[in-house]
């Protein structure tokens, strides 16, 4: 016998045994293992199809989360510019009290600067009255120191009456 070529009687019985082997493998164990093999492939398959589906969400997900901060975006613009217009708003309007204030204290300083010299001029008018009284009785005290000079100053004011009353 030779170690390269296998006898007949050998090759025939390890046919024979194979073909038992292949026919109760193909009967019972290729069919199970095909089933498992398909099972497999039907959840890969289905697994990559949630996947893709998952992946198309995200996307959108994103492309709603990026239009929810530009629209975010655009109203925090849109407060802003609001809350500055009303700012300056409340500082214009705050001017203009401020400026209504001063106009008022202003005026009422001026009115009572206008009183104040009103009295004064009023004080020195009552004073010059005064010192002319004073001083057209010391004249005339002196003047009509004599009686005839009472008498003629007399008569004097009396005709300058009659004058008056006639030019009436």
């Amino acid at each position: 016998m030779s170690l390269l070529l296998p006898d007949s009687g050998l090759l025939f019985w390890m046919l024979l045994s194979f073909g038992v082997v292949f026919v109760v493998l193909a009967k019972y164990g290729f069919p199970v293992i095909t089933k498992m093999v398909e099972g497999r492939k039907t959840y890969i398959d289905q697994s990559m199809e949630v996947a893709r589906e998952a992946n198309i969400q995200l996307a959108k997900l994103k492309e709603e989360g990026e239009a929810l901060i530009n629209a975010a975006n655009k109203e925090q613009g849109r407060i802003l510019r609001e809350a500055m217009h009303e700012r300056d708003k409340i500082i214009v309007e705050a001017r203009k009290q401020a400026e209504a204030a001063a106009q008022k204290e202003l005026d009422d300083v001026k009115r009572q600067i206008q009183q104040e010299k009103e009295e004064a001029i009023r004080d020195i008018r009552r004073q010059v009255a005064v010192l002319s009284v004073d001083i057209a009785e010391k004249v005339i005290r002196k003047n009509l120191d004599g009686k005839q000079e009472q008498m003629a100053m007399i008569d004097r004011m009396l005709d300058e009456v009659l004058a008056a009353s006639r030019n009436n």
